[in-house]
């Protein structure tokens, strides 16, 4: 990852999105970053990666969920799907 002023992103955005194009540029104010500029594909395997683990999460929960199950046939007979 590279590191460029806002001020230098500012100025030349072209040069700022082409070096993103090959690793994430994080943009700083006062030397402290404020931004990330990266590619689309690697923001899109990011976005899949919390829902991923989003997903893990809620799987944890339910599983650890304690409260009696109710047997799938059941549920369809209560449903009128026998």
């Amino acid at each position: 990852m590279s590191d460029l002023s806002i001020s230098d992103a500012r100025a030349d955005l072209a040069k700022a999105v082409a070096r993103a194009k090959k690793n994430p540029v994080t943009i700083l104010r006062h030397g402290k970053p404020v931004a990330v500029l990266i590619n689309p594909s690697l923001f899109e395997k990011f976005i899949e990666s919390i829902e991923e683990l989003e997903d893990i999460a809620a799987f944890d929960e339910a599983m650890s969920d304690k409260d009696p199950t109710i047997p799938w046939e059941q549920v369809k007979k209560d449903l009128g799907l026998l």
